[in-house]
């Protein structure tokens, strides 16, 4: 049979402690510019753990003036190793500094991303696709006074990563590119972009832009975008993640092609099986910790009121040196 129980509240908290209900709010939050003895905080305090206390979010976001939500923005992207690891470490950084995580995975199940802003109360939301104007504005509409991931920013770390692995495979002599392209993903912005970035590079040394191929994760279906990539004499491949680069090798295998001696790959993400991969992948990687770091800076800043401005970089692509490139 279920019990019946009451909510604690701030009230019972301040029977308990004897204080008075706003005593009880200025110290669990911590409010600035109150003198409170500090035998009145330890009993308000060991009162709140007594009666397992939690205060409301709405409770919470009066007296701080804000809530302390930041929702992050996942619209269609598969919850890889590597995106796991990101959301790790920035729900760690936020939570130092005192605020909550929510994610949001995709539109068009449950409600919108403008409409959970609203619901959860929302300060800032982030997102790792840019918003366009008019969702920016449903944000802040909604009650978000900071939107990061608007615009040009990701649109310029996206070609870093492509133009990245283009310039590595360049250096190393190659002069004729392909590009690996997932042939299913939830996001050909994301896609473009990279693809975008190794066109660039081979546009700044007179090279013609990367052949660029569809590749299933299927040996045999990879073979035939490695046959394609042969007849015209492909030295160098860009694989849109180290999914892809896998799949290639695995194709080239079944044509008794070796990387990287016949085509040298490169991947993106180093996911944990990118080592141990026939040959090593040559990747890129990121540093999630100071990415997580950076961006929970970035909210904080702006909840702080201090200007919004585009960082060099958010991500910091690493090129990660393998046999395969």
């Amino acid at each position: 049979m279920r019990r019946a129980s009451k909510r604690i509240t701030s009230a019972d908290v301040a029977r308990e402690a004897g204080v008075s209900q706003t005593t009880v709010s200025f110290v669990l939050n911590d409010t600035r510019g109150q003198t409170i003895p500090e035998e009145t905080r330890r009993r308000v305090v060991e009162a709140a753990k007594r009666l397992d206390y939690r205060p409301r979010a709405s409770a919470r976001s009066l007296a701080a003036g804000r809530s302390d939500v930041v929702l992050l923005a996942l619209p269609g992207l598969p919850i890889s190793a590597n995106l796991s690891r990101f959301i790790e470490q920035l729900a760690a950084a936020l939570a130092g500094r005192g605020l909550s995580l929510v994610t949001h995975l995709a539109e068009g199940h449950g409600r919108s991303l403008p409409d959970l802003c609203a619901a959860v109360d929302a300060s800032a939301v982030v997102s790792l696709i840019p918003f366009d104007e008019e969702t920016t504005e449903a944000l802040h509409r909604a009650g978000a006074e900071v939107v990061l991931g608007t615009g040009e920013q990701a649109r310029a770390e996206l070609q870093e990563i492509g133009r990245l692995q283009a310039q590595h495979l360049i250096g190393t002599g190659r002069d004729r590119l392909g590009y690996a392209l997932p042939d299913q993903h939830p996001s050909q912005f994301r896609v473009q972009q990279r693809l975008h970035g190794a066109a660039a590079a081979c546009a700044e040394q007179g090279l013609d832009a990367p052949v660029a191929l569809a590749v299933a994760l299927d040996p045999a279906q990879a073979a035939a975008a490695v046959d394609e990539w042969t007849r015209l004499r492909v030295a160098g491949l860009c694989a849109y993640n180290d999914e892809t680069a896998m799949a290639v090798l695995a194709g080239m295998h079944l044509r008794g092609l070796r990387a990287p001696d016949d085509i040298a790959v490169i991947g993106v993400g180093d996911i944990a099986a990118a080592p141990v991969s026939i040959p090593p992948l040559t990747t890129v990687g990121f540093d999630y910790e100071l990415t997580g770091r950076e961006l929970a800076q970035a909210v904080v800043d702006g909840l702080g009121g201090a200007q919004q401005t585009t960082h060099d970089s958010l991500s910091r692509p690493l090129l990660i040196r393998r046999a395969s490139a």
